[in-house]
């Protein structure tokens, strides 16, 4: 997927930041939350099934785990979030779309506006921007421990759309509904999954010069120092001395 590694690398750096800032748990068991609403049994949704892994990955405690899922079913108080997106534009005219878990709509939707403002961005209408991404499944593994045919060949026989390897990491591509059949089909095999997540990859990368780059990263920074913004998503590519900052 051309121009995927860049855009790969700012979200590393994100989720190096949120180990940093603590962020990780609360994110996490947001994501619980919101995917119990649809039932709290892991075995048929899968939704859940990828939130329950992906909160194993950053270590949250069982309890909390545990926690999560029943205010999610409603047993416990705490589960009142909705989940909903906003669409914008940062410096250079990049896309961004901002992903949000929260308990009140106009609190969210103010701070995200002030924040794009606030550093060169711009709030955009609904429709405006999320039609540049496509909801994709990705998982990686470690280029040292697999080689990219053995990859392809699990991957591709069980509906991955793309697999590729850059910078040490394999990483496969799969279609959200395809996601949960290629992961089981990785573990059936022994495999070690370095990390399998739902997110949004940008159709065509953006080039933008290093002084909106360096531009564009404060933004995240700020958008993503929000509690209730569970992921931002951008379009852009970033050139390679900005890259070497992360």
């Amino acid at each position: 997927m051309a121009g995927h590694s860049k855009w790969a690398n700012i979200q590393h750096r994100k989720s190096r930041q949120d180990a940093k800032k603590g962020k990780e748990f609360t994110k996490a068991a947001k994501e619980i939350i919101l995917a119990a609403k649809n039932g709290g049994d892991p075995a048929s949704n899968s939704r859940l099934r990828t939130a329950i892994a992906a909160a194993k990955a950053v270590n949250l405690p069982k309890d909390k785990i545990d926690a999560a899922i029943r205010k999610g079913t409603g047993e416990d108080a705490g589960g009142d979030l909705f989940e909903t997106h906003y669409e914008g534009y940062g410096p250079g005219g990049v896309a961004i779309l901002v992903q949000v878990a929260s308990d009140n709509k106009n609190r969210i939707v103010a701070e995200v506006r002030h924040t794009l403002s606030k550093n060169g961005g711009a709030m955009g209408e609904a429709g405006s921007v999320a039609w540049m991404f496509d909801s994709k499944g990705v998982l990686t593994f470690d280029a040292a421990k697999y080689n990219e045919e053995q990859i392809m060949e699990i991957g591709l026989e069980h509906g991955a759309e793309d697999v590729s390897e850059e910078d040490g990491i394999i990483e496969v591509i799969a279609a959200p509904s395809d996601f949960e059949a290629v992961r089981a089909a990785f573990e059936a095999a022994g495999l070690e999954i370095s990390s399998a997540e739902l997110t949004m990859l940008p159709k065509n990368m953006v080039e933008v010069d290093a002084e909106n780059g360096r531009k564009l990263l404060k933004l995240l920074d700020a958008l993503e120092d929000n509690d209730d913004v569970q992921n931002v998503y951008s379009n852009a590519d970033l050139p390679d001395e900005v890259l070497a900052e992360i």
